[in-house]
């Protein structure tokens, strides 16, 4: 028997039974799409972090309020703060930095004509977009001396803007918007980020001069944060010790007792995020993996029934001179056409539910040609496998006993 006539009555065979071969396949349908979207969640997160990595750099250290100590124990619940005059001591006494912008912050609602938004309101010092990395779409940043005479000027992030124009966030520059109630001059725009991706939407904010913020907005002199840039990364460990010392000193922190801020290494954060993402993404491939295995195991169990219900059919062909190998070749094609098949709509499923993903629900997905790859030859591997022992089974007929089965 050639392999065209093997393959001609494999796939016969299938369509002879459509219902029951379109059953089969499913189980390698759902394993094949749950490993390619899995994977693509898997490796969207970890790109996210990435492109957020790249977008801060790696020189960049944050420092926050740390926990407070009473009679040596540690409040469960007070968190020292850091003031206005911390960052002016880091700025008028650090030797190792390239930069110091400090940051206050709060939750406030945004007006603009009949539309509204709630956003982050940050206040901070004219550097911010230098410091943080952004571009400037339209418009420009506020200056020193805006920030020294407490104007009510603002520089919104792209996606604030979009929100409150609804599709052309440039316009609103030379514009006015209400922030708590208080008018503010939109002098800026700042270019799309982007790269969120399990953060905060780096997008969604305004920005106005850190005086005006202090006196006229959010009335306090606590800051969310102190961002530092070291001049090199080589850098980094002197530029902590200094910010370590500068500040102890400011807070009159005795000898021996723990400090009552944070530093933290933006790197540092981001590649154990990184590491994070990438066990998570692989626990996801092993769950879904898991799956394609389980619809093998239904391929099999559906060729040893197939086998047991055409006992005769292989006797006959075997009477008419088909050999072990012949009737081998022929289960195991079908085993692996059902896999085969299965595989490739398991792939547009799962590309295309990734996508779906990614413009519906906004999450980062990429899609990469060697999980696609991947999945293809995993899934006719499957029909190898588990196609071998029925086929076996099929060969190893003794053809008398197959013609007088009833």
């Amino acid at each position: 028997m050639l392999i065209g006539e093997i393959l001609r009555v494999a796939l016969s065979a299938l369509r002879a039974n459509k219902l029951r071969s379109m059953l089969t396949m499913l189980g390698i349908v759902i394993g094949v799409a749950a490993v390619i979207t899995m994977v693509a969640l898997g490796r969207g997160a970890q790109k996210a972090v990435n492109e957020r990595l790249q977008s801060l750099g790696t020189t960049l250290l944050s420092v926050r309020g740390g926990q407070v100590f009473r009679g040596g124990i540690a409040s469960s619940s007070d968190r020292a703060r850091l003031e206005v005059d911390d960052a002016v001591a880091l700025q008028q006494q650090g030797t190792t930095f390239a930069a110091v912008e400090p940051e206050m912050s709060r939750q406030l609602q945004i007006q603009y004509l009949n539309k509204n938004t709630s956003t982050d309101v940050v206040g901070a010092t004219p550097n911010y977009a230098a410091v943080q990395k952004y571009g400037i779409a339209a418009g420009r940043m506020f200056n020193e001396s805006d920030n020294e005479g407490r104007k009510r000027v603002a520089v919104l992030g792209y996606t604030t803007a979009d929100n409150l124009t609804g599709g052309d966030p440039i316009s609103l520059v030379g514009q006015n918007v209400r922030v708590r109630g208080i008018l503010f001059e939109v002098v800026g725009i700042f270019a799309a980020k982007g790269g969120g991706g399990g953060f905060r939407d780096p997008d969604d904010q305004v920005v106005i001069p850190l005086s005006t913020a202090q006196f006229r907005v959010l009335d306090t002199k606590y800051l969310r944060s102190i961002n530092v840039l070291a001049q090199s990364e080589a850098m980094i460990p002197a530029t902590m010790t200094e910010i370590q010392h500068i500040l102890r000193r400011e807070h009159r922190i005795p000898q021996g007792r723990p400090d009552d801020f944070e530093i933290n290494n933006q790197a540092d954060f981001l590649n154990a995020f990184q590491e994070t993402t990438q066990v998570f993404g692989l626990l996801l491939a092993g769950i879904a993996t898991v799956s394609l295995l389980v619809g093998g195991i239904g391929i099999m169990n559906i060729m040893l029934v197939s086998v047991t219900e055409r006992t005769r059919e292989v006797g006959i062909r075997k009477a008419l001179g088909a050999t072990r190998v012949n009737i081998l070749l022929q289960f195991l094609i079908e085993a692996v056409v059902l896999c085969l098949l299965g595989g490739i709509i398991g792939i547009l499923l799962g590309a295309g539910g990734a996508q779906i993903l990614r413009h519906v629900a906004h999450w980062n997905t990429d899609v990469s040609a060697s999980s696609i790859i991947l999945a293809f030859f995993f899934s006719a591997a499957v029909g190898v496998i588990f196609g071998v022992w029925p086929a076996r089974r099929a060969a190893s007929l003794d053809p008398i006993v197959a013609l007088r089965y009833e």
